[in-house]
């Protein structure tokens, strides 16, 4: 009982911290509590669950912190019927946030076997809306999109104009720009005609985007 009174404490506190911020809506924290997130991180890090800190998974990455996932979803803005894109399906916590608020999601990962447990566990939650594919995503998939939104967890050197065209008009995407050593500007970028608009959300360090497949793991 104890571990259950501790997450339900937990999930208050990232509620109160997401209010005083303006971020987060009834839609998303529906989404967040009715998705388990003990389910997607390690036994040993479940006393952390709801921290603003990033906690390690399989094949020694991380899923971000939950403040950082809630202010991402936030600037998304999905809504039913849109199609997503997401780079780094990691332990697809967030790939089963997007299912839930929006039409359908391919979340794409270089890891085989996160990619396998991400879909193992949405198959448990019954999101069947959500496709994780092992592919790399670092560049543009040329037979995919347009897609409404589109999601990264990994840093670009540079604005990735090439992803950015991949939207429909009206289309955003978030990601965060700037060096692999030091912070990064974590961008909306909106689809606006034949323009694109740009908004800093804030700061963050997040691993560089990575080409290529993991070859072992």
């Amino acid at each position: 009982m104890n571990a259950v009174h501790d997450e339900r404490e937990g999930f208050a506190a990232f509620l109160l911290r997401m209010r005083r911020r303006g971020i987060g809506s009834k839609q998303l924290f529906a989404a967040i509590e009715s998705t388990p997130r003990h389910n997607f991180v390690p036994g040993q890090w479940h006393d952390a669950l709801w921290s603003e800190g990033m906690l390690p998974i399989e094949c020694g990455e991380a899923i971000e912190g939950i403040d950082l996932q809630a202010a991402v979803m936030t600037a998304l803005d999905l809504a039913p019927g849109q199609r997503v894109l997401e780079i780094g399906t990691g332990s697809g916590f967030t790939a089963a946030l997007i299912g839930r608020l929006s039409g359908r999601v391919l979340s794409v990962e270089r890891y085989k076997t996160l990619g396998e447990l991400a879909r193992q566990r949405l198959e448990t939650l019954g999101i069947e809306n959500a496709v994780v594919r092992h592919a790399d995503g670092s560049k543009p998939l040329a037979s995919e999109g347009p897609f409404d939104r589109i999601v990264v967890w990994a840093a670009f050197d540079s604005h990735p104009r090439s992803f950015v065209e991949m939207l429909s008009t009206g289309g955003v995407m978030v990601a965060p720009v700037g060096p692999a050593d030091g912070e990064q500007q974590l961008m909306r970028m909106s689809k606006v005609g034949s323009r694109f608009e740009r908004e800093d959300i804030g700061k963050v360090r997040l691993q560089p985007i990575t080409p290529g497949m993991a070859s072992a793991l």
